[in-house]
């Protein structure tokens, strides 16, 4: 029992507060219920219990008496002290919330807002005794997922951010995928689909994409690294990073570094992408949309780059590999950047065919890669595709194009592949609203609900998006409504008959061509349509028809010449009839 003089002693941490909290807690005032009172009726309840009479024993009666006295005591001292437990942790629970409050004040005065709603990734466990008596909610998941969308997201990738606190100065921001979450909360596509839970990728998986050292200096803290061998690490890792003109530190001139948190939302976007693969792969969910940041497919075996550190989709792909068996998968790339990383991953891989429609200009665009005539190597010759669009912005590329480029390129290819799982980089930086740096082009965000309902034709429905990079919150937002619209199979918002009639652009027909020159000699199905190219939607849709009615006309043809030829033969062939005995 502690002296009147001393201190009252502080409760041991829970293992799941982090650094802050542990920090705002020291610093927080007394709560008007402290552990003293705590300890003083403990020992009390004590005393009652050890302060029983000693009476002669004068019959068997009354020694059981005494002993059936004696253990009710100790049940009602039991019971009391389990009620001080359950008073102990509603203790800790409201200092627990209001360290998080704190929290949530200090990021919004950082200009990045905290929304707890429905989401506690520093939450205590359900089974907690105080978890009852608290108004916030925490949804747990069923036991077995609905067979449905699946949607994946943390709060814990908000906290990679600069550490000059300016949002403004950098593009990839943690406002991107909190934007996403709550337009699909609002618009009621979030409650129609299962939300699974993430994960950290571990510093294994990691590297079946990328090097040892690689997954040692970009996924682990300070901390952590201090305890790694120095042979691993070669060295010193501060020739690794630079200043930022903003005064923040990054790994090249725009790609940010938060020693503290960066390494873990980069693994977590990681993780979370392996498990909705895997959840689709196995079919516990039908499709999926992946809310993840910091993106991915720039990313090399050894290089960060254009704000990614580790390939979520490529690692997901590979992990399907070694530990599904999956034969067969398709990955398309419609992030208006070509995926550089991604490519390198699977360029000798035949049983990976990888397409990226992106803006190229002969090189001249980020990351300078991603040339048509890129096919793969080895085995993987042809299984390698570059849409690369030219011309620049004279005129940017829009619905038509896009929509031409499926239509006679991506989805022919596709189908004669047909692969066992589909994975999308699904960047929304070809949306409407990005400045000409970030993109430049004019596709509309319904124009992706569209390529997805598309993709969703291939591998049994098997496909995930993965978000990578689009900047420009109302398109994102837009564009990630429509894709998980179009997951649900919900009815899309139809085209204009502008759009529909619009034939795509000088610029966007001479680079398809040169991709149906190129790739056709490694697939069979794109020769059919090198004559559609400059068609509009509605011009290929009625060449389609005629084509149909064509072949369905010299089918028909063919079975009356056929039943002809066997009516002429027929007289001669058959027997007479037998006349019936009489």
């Amino acid at each position: 029992m502690p002296k009147p003089s001393e201190q009252p002693r502080q409760h041991e941490s829970h293992p799941e507060e982090t650094e802050e909290e542990l920090r705002e807690h020291q610093a927080m005032p007394e709560e008007p219920y402290s552990d003293r009172s705590v300890n003083q009726n403990e020992s009390t309840i004590m005393n009652k219990v050890v302060q029983v009479k000693q009476e002669p024993i004068e019959s068997d009666e009354e020694e059981d008496e005494q002993r059936e006295q004696l253990e009710q005591r100790k049940r009602q001292a039991e019971q009391q002290q389990e009620l001080l437990f359950r008073q102990q942790a509603l203790l800790l629970e409201q200092q627990r919330i209001h360290q998080l409050r704190n929290y949530q004040a200090s990021m919004e005065a950082a200009g990045i807002p905290v929304s707890y709603s429905g989401h506690r990734p520093l939450s205590r466990a359900q089974s907690s005794p105080a978890s009852a008596t608290f108004p916030i909610s925490v949804q747990e998941p069923p036991s077995k997922p609905q067979f449905t969308t699946g949607l994946v997201y943390d709060t814990l990738m908000l906290k990679h951010h600069c550490t000059c606190g300016n949002t403004n100065s950098h593009p990839e921001h943690a406002g991107r995928i909190q934007s996403i979450w709550s337009r699909l909360q609002e618009t009621g596509l979030r409650s129609k689909c299962e939300c699974i839970r993430g994960r950290k990728a571990s510093l294994e998986e990691l590297q079946v994409v990328h090097s040892e050292q690689h997954a040692l200096l970009y996924g682990t803290n300070p901390l952590n690294r201090q305890k790694l061998d120095s042979k691993k690490l070669l060295g010193s890792v501060t020739p690794m990073f630079v200043m930022l003109p903003c005064g923040g530190l990054g790994v090249d001139s725009d790609t940010i570094w938060n020693e503290i948190h960066s390494s873990s939302a980069a693994r977590l976007a990681v993780g979370c992408v392996i498990e909705l693969v895997f959840k689709v792969a196995t079919k516990e969910l039908k499709n999926g949309f992946a809310v993840v940041r910091p993106p991915g497919h720039h990313a090399e075996e050894s290089t960060p780059m254009g704000f990614c550190y580790f390939n979520s989709v490529a690692i997901a792909t590979k992990l399907l590999q070694q530990r599904l068996n999956v034969s067969k998968i398709l990955i398309v790339d419609w992030d208006v950047h070509h995926g550089n990383g991604t490519q390198q991953a699977f360029y000798s891989d035949p049983n990976v065919l990888y397409i990226s429609l992106h803006r190229y200009d002969d090189g001249n665009f980020f990351p300078g890669s991603g040339a048509p005539d890129e096919v793969g190597t080895g085995a993987g010759i042809g299984f390698n595709l570059n849409m690369a669009w030219t011309g620049g912005l004279d005129p940017p590329m829009g619905d038509a194009e896009y929509l031409t480029a499926f239509r006679t390129v991506v989805m022919p290819i596709a189908n004669e592949f047909s692969p066992d799982m589909v994975l999308v980089s699904s960047g929304f930086d070809a949306v409407e609203g990005h400045p000409a740096p970030l993109g430049g082009y004019k596709v509309s965000a319904k124009c992706f609900g569209y390529l997805t309902k598309q993709l969703m034709g291939l591998a049994g429905g098997r496909v995930v998006l993965a978000l990578e990079g689009g900047h420009d919150l109302t398109a994102i937002c837009d564009a990630s409504e429509a894709c998980v619209s179009a997951l649900l199979g919900n009815e899309l918002e139809p085209f204009t008959q502008e759009v529909l009639q619009q034939r795509p652009n000088p610029n966007a027909v001479r680079s398809i061509e040169n991709v149906i020159e190129i790739q056709s000699k490694y697939w069979k199905s794109l020769q059919r349509f090198s004559s559609t190219v400059g068609y509009s939607l509605i011009e290929a849709q009625k060449c389609d028809k005629e084509e149909a009615d064509t072949v369905t006309a010299m089918a028909s043809l063919s079975m009356g010449v056929k039943q002809g030829s066997n009516a002429e033969k027929r007289p001669d062939d058959e027997p007479m009839e037998e006349e019936p005995p009489m």
